[in-house]
């Protein structure tokens, strides 16, 4: 347990032993309802917003995607997105996977377009000393709207978390489909979180339907963020931020 995360506020969301077990066996589980209806209508229309207003640019900060629609640092983007980094069950699910202190490494968005979108197979952290760790980067996607194969939800191998060899000794062609793959099906306003360790990768949208997603990825305390919190942070969203969303964004 990360005691400065309780003494800043957080109040643990026990997940199901069943989640508990996805995330150690397969690398990942699906939290559904974590957005409601309200929230999810505010979130697409910031993003919509957000990629009208940053055109060709949207996305720089973080990098941009060939075919995908892409965001970043959108802790500094609207009020609305301020409860992602900070929601409970997203902070147990992170604890539990890192068992150390974490600390927000991104928050950003991507929405594949159609007949577009295919990523290699990578994993967002390093692979593992040891099949049980430790870990350091913890991913999750924010569903905004229904993630099935046909519109491109993200492909992930299970349990490739625990592999300790690097995925190009492993695999010859990463853009190719892998014989263990599965698809993070789910409906709009789940929650994927899985281990930055994984084998995964955006798919190709089949669909002339848009799967709009929030990546908010931790990183291990020691690791340098992909968007540097304390050089970013805007003075409108220090005004705002709690002690623990704070302490999650490292800007103390």
């Amino acid at each position: 347990m990360d005691n400065t995360l309780l003494d800043k506020g957080f109040t643990p969301q026990p997940l199901s032993a069943t989640q508990y077990q996805e995330l150690d066996d397969n690398g990942f589980t699906i939290l559904e309802n974590v957005i409601d209806a309200a929230w999810l209508h505010q979130l697409r229309e910031r993003f919509e917003d957000l990629v009208k207003a940053e055109g060709e640019r949207g996305g720089i900060e973080a990098g941009q995607m060939k075919g995908v629609r892409r965001l970043a640092d959108l802790v500094n983007k609207g009020e609305v997105f301020d409860d992602i980094y900070v929601h409970p069950s997203l902070l147990t699910a992170a604890l539990h996977i890192f068992q150390q202190p974490f600390k927000l490494g991104s928050l950003n968005g991507h929405d594949p377009l159609p007949n577009d979108g295919l990523q290699v197979l990578h994993g967002d952290g390093p692979p593992p000393a040891t099949p049980d760790g430790p870990f350091t980067v913890v991913n999750s996607m924010w569903m905004l709207d229904d993630f099935t194969r046909e519109n491109g939800a993200t492909r992930i191998v299970p349990g490739t978390h625990r592999k300790t060899e690097n995925i190009d000794d492993c695999i010859d062609d990463r853009m190719a489909d892998h014989p263990e793959q599965i698809h993070l099906e789910g409906p709009a306003g789940s929650v994927a979180v899985f281990n930055g360790s994984i084998w995964h990768g955006s798919y190709i949208n089949r669909s002339s339907r848009p799967r709009r997603t929030l990546h908010c990825a931790f990183f291990s305390r020691e690791r340098k963020q992909q968007t540097d919190q304390r050089t970013h942070l805007r003075p409108e969203t220090a005004d705002r931020l709690s002690p623990l969303a704070r302490y999650i964004l490292d800007v103390d």
